[in-house]
């Protein structure tokens, strides 16, 4: 068999097939079915603001079921990578309590990041890492080196979207415990601050304001997570100051 043009340009990995894109495939689906049933209008501060009495009285009168439905809803808005996943945070603070609803979150997200990971990985990592080139796998090499130091900073910075962070790691071979014990650490202070602003949402409401989605850029609150961050590069600051004495 000759082979066409387009195949020597683009070759597929070794034993690659497209099944393996149905996970990915599944993904852009259920984002795109969130939009298009105007599922978005559910998921924001006047949803809340709303429906907060209905809310605390399903609560009130069926704490389990709704604890464990949060957790179950909250999973799959972080797998599809759905938009607005903070303000799942806030309403599990005001539904849930502090310490209760920050432990529903870390689960939830953490079991959604984890489901993303796999799908990605499944999907693309493999590809993706056959065609790298040597600065792409050097960088992994080093990644996975250190990837539960550069997970947590991942994680702790609040500056890098959610989602990728679920992404890059699969596409650099991480470990899957390492992934799960990465992220389920690494997001437990954002998501205390979030839960902390839900706690005080009624009032908020009841003040005519709305929370303030950037209290985790103040001081107060940025600055302690910057140490966490310090302290999770000390393991990687140790190797390379060990390779140099030897």
């Amino acid at each position: 068999m000759i082979a066409t043009k387009d195949s020597r340009e683009n070759p597929q990995p070794r034993g690659f097939s497209r099944w393996r894109l149905l996970p990915i495939a599944f993904v852009a689906g259920g984002l795109v079915a969130f939009f298009a049933f105007g599922l978005d209008h559910y998921l924001g501060f006047e949803a809340l603001r709303d429906h907060r009495q209905t809310l605390l009285v399903w609560r009130s009168e069926h704490h389990v079921l709704s604890a464990v439905g949060y957790v179950l809803l909250y999973a799959p808005i972080v797998a599809f990578s759905i938009p607005g996943a903070v303000w799942m945070t806030i309403a599990g603070g005001f539904l849930f309590g502090l310490w209760a609803a920050t432990g529903y979150v870390v689960v939830g997200a953490t079991a959604g990041a984890t489901a993303l990971f796999l799908a990605a990985r499944l999907g693309l990592g493999e590809a993706f890492r056959a065609r790298a080139g040597p600065t792409v796998r050097k960088m992994e090499k080093g990644f996975r080196e250190n990837a539960l130091s550069y997970l947590l900073v991942l994680r702790l910075i609040p500056l890098f979207p959610f989602w990728l962070v679920n992404l890059v790691p699969a596409f650099l071979g991480v470990r899957l415990s390492t992934f799960v014990l990465g992220t389920f650490l690494g997001i437990i202070p954002g998501s205390f601050v979030y839960v902390l602003v839900g706690n005080g949402l009624a009032m908020i409401i009841d003040a005519g304001k709305q929370p303030n989605l950037g209290v985790i850029f103040e001081p107060e609150v940025l600055i302690p997570i910057c140490g966490l961050v310090l302290l999770s590069l000390i393991p990687i600051a140790y190797k390379k100051l060990r390779r140099t004495k030897g």
